[in-house]
């Protein structure tokens, strides 16, 4: 079993399921649907073209630092000053400041293809829009390793910033992993469904939920 390690740090992000026309929403934590959108951007791949080997790794997210929550208020005019020109209202959501890990788990050649691609994307990976670029790399040397996703994740270096401690103590660190991807006694997690789990190429925008588990650890590392 192997993990593939996506480093997602940046000023700006937006990880949306639920957008509806000019109202752009973003979750908490990277959608599964997105991080796979970056990683068909980096192989080069159309929108129009199958991704059923991407959508069938399993996907699990750490949450380093939360970022805060900001929405933009955007207005477009197709001829600007005319008044007979309708205008169009937008509001988009987005993470300031948040620093996540995102893991793949499934076929290492696969996982080794797109370490590749990452490092040397076909078109320039976003951080969920196209214009939120990332403010460092999305891969690391060794991105994948040998071992369960839950196991590698854990183990990910911390993204935290000592500026980051509030109060003078550390939050915990916070995971949102495929139910699959958990063994063994799972009753203090909290269940959730997300619905980021492509049914088709990114073109025909049809999603199904994905099971996951939700739960927080202060020491990933086992460090006390």
């Amino acid at each position: 079993m192997a993990t593939l390690l996506i480093r997602l740090v940046g000023p700006m992000q937006s990880w949306g399921t639920r957008s509806h026309f000019d109202d752009r929403d973003t979750e908490a934590e990277p959608s599964k649907s997105g991080v796979l959108g970056l990683c068909a951007a980096s192989l080069g791949r159309d929108r129009a073209e199958p991704v059923d080997d991407l959508a069938g790794l399993q996907f699990g997210v750490r949450v380093d630092r939360e970022g805060v929550l900001q929405r933009d208020f955007q207005t477009a005019q197709v001829f600007p000053g005319d008044r007979r020109s309708d205008t169009a209202v937008s509001q988009r959501a987005y993470l300031a400041d948040a620093a996540f890990w995102a893991a793949l788990d499934g076929d290492s050649r696969l996982l080794r293809t797109l370490q590749s691609a990452l490092r040397n994307p076909h078109w320039p990976v976003s951080l969920g829009r196209r214009s939120y670029l990332p403010s460092q790399p999305v891969w690391l040397n060794g991105g994948v390793a040998s071992g369960q996703l839950l196991q590698v994740l854990r183990a990910a270096p911390s993204l935290r910033r000592p500026a980051d401690r509030l109060g003078g103590a550390t939050p915990p660190y916070r995971f949102v992993v495929d139910r699959t991807a958990v063994e063994g006694d799972t009753s203090r997690f909290s269940p959730a469904l997300r619905r980021d789990q492509p049914l088709g190429p990114f073109a025909d925008r049809r999603y199904a939920l994905r099971d996951v588990l939700m739960f927080t650890e202060d020491d990933p590392w086992g460090v006390r």
